[in-house]
C-alpha cells in the first residue's frame, strides 16, 4: 500500500475513535476545520495542535502514517507558503526586490498558513482512516436528512460522497503505478522546464482516465445488477446509535471550543 494515499484509506481498528459515532466524528471533522479558520495566535494553534496529537493517539494510527500522508502534499504547502512570505507586509523587512518582500510578519504568516494546512488534513485524514465509507456514507445522510424537505437528494449525495472518498487511495496507487511505468521506460518527471514536465504528464494522465471511466461503468453496471434504486426508500442493515462515550466525546468537544474561544480572547 502506499502510504502518500493515505487519505480516504480505512484502516481497522477497535480504538476508542473507531467506535465513535460517525455522525459525531463528521460533525467534529468540521468543528475542528472551523477552529482552525479561526485560529490567529499560537496559544490556540498549540491547543488545536494537542487536540490533535490526543486524537491520533487514541485512533492507534502510528503517526508516520499520518506524517506520509501530509508528505505527498508537502509541495503544494511549501509554494504557498513561499507566496503567502514574499508579498506580505508588515513588522521588520529582511530582505526586498520589487514588489516581493520577506519581512518578519510575512515569515510568521507563513508558517501558521503551513501549520493550517497540516492541522486541516491530518484531521480530516483521522476521520477516513477510523470510519469506514459505508458509516461515512450513513453519517452524512443521517446529516443531511433535514434537507429532504427542500427536495435535496440527499441519499444520491450520500452514496457519491463515499464514493469519491473510497476511490482516492486508488486512483492515487494508479498514478504512482502508471508513473513507475512511465519511468521505467525513460521519462524523467523531475527534470526540464515547466513546459516539458507538463508534457511528460500527458502519458500519465490518458490513461489514469480511461482507468477511471472503466471502474465507473463496472461499478455503475454492478450496482444496477444488484438492484440499486436511487429514487426507491433503503432500509439500513447497519443502524446508528448514540451512546455514552458519543456524549462524553461531544462534551469534550464543547471544552476545548470554550477553551479557544477563552484564549482566543486572551491572546
Amino acid at each position: 500500500m502506499d502510504n502518500r494515499a493515505l487519505f480516504g484509506m480505512y484502516f481497522p481498528g477497535n480504538s476508542l475513535i473507531h467506535r465513535l459515532d460517525p455522525r459525531l466524528k463528521m460533525v467534529a471533522c468540521f468543528w475542528f476545520v472551523v477552529l482552525v479558520f479561526f485560529a490567529h495566535g499560537w496559544a490556540s494553534n498549540l491547543l488545536l495542535i494537542v487536540l490533535l496529537l490526543a486524537v491520533i493517539r487514541l485512533s492507534r494510527v502510528v503517526f508516520a502514517k499520518y506524517w506520509a500522508g501530509v508528505r505527498g502534499l508537502m509541495g503544494v504547502i511549501l509554494f504557498t507558503a513561499l507566496i503567502q512570505a514574499l508579498f506580505s507586509s508588515g513588522g521588520t523587512v529582511y530582505w526586498q526586490w520589487g514588489i516581493m518582500a520577506v519581512t518578519s510578519a510575512g515569515l510568521v504568516q507563513a508558517v501558521l498558513l503551513m501549520l493550517r494546512f497540516f492541522l486541516i488534513i491530518t484531521g480530516s485524514t483521522v476521520i477516513t482512516v477510523t470510519t469506514t465509507p459505508l458509516e461515512l456514507a450513513d453519517a452524512i445522510a443521517a446529516l443531511l436528512k433535514p434537507l429532504k424537505v427542500l427536495h435535496l437528494p440527499v441519499n444520491q449525495l450520500a452514496m457519491m460522497l463515499s464514493i469519491a472518498l473510497r476511490f482516492v487511495p486508488t486512483i492515487m496507487n494508479e498514478v504512482t503505478m502508471i508513473m513507475n511505468a512511465q519511468r521505467a521506460r525513460g521519462v524523467d518527471f523531475n527534470s526540464g522546464s515547466l513546459l516539458k514536465r507538463a508534457k511528460h504528464l500527458v502519458p500519465v494522465l490518458i490513461p489514469l482516465f480511461v482507468a477511471a471511466f472503466k471502474r465507473a461503468e463496472e461499478l455503475a453496471v454492478a450496482m444496477e445488477a444488484r438492484g440499486y434504486d436511487p429514487n426507491q426508500p433503503r432500509t439500513k442493515y447497519r443502524q446508528l446509535h448514540w451512546q455514552r462515550r458519543d456524549s462524553l466525546a461531544l462534551a469534550v468537544l464543547v471544552f476545548v471550543t470554550l477553551a479557544f474561544i477563552g484564549l482566543r480572547i486572551w491572546e
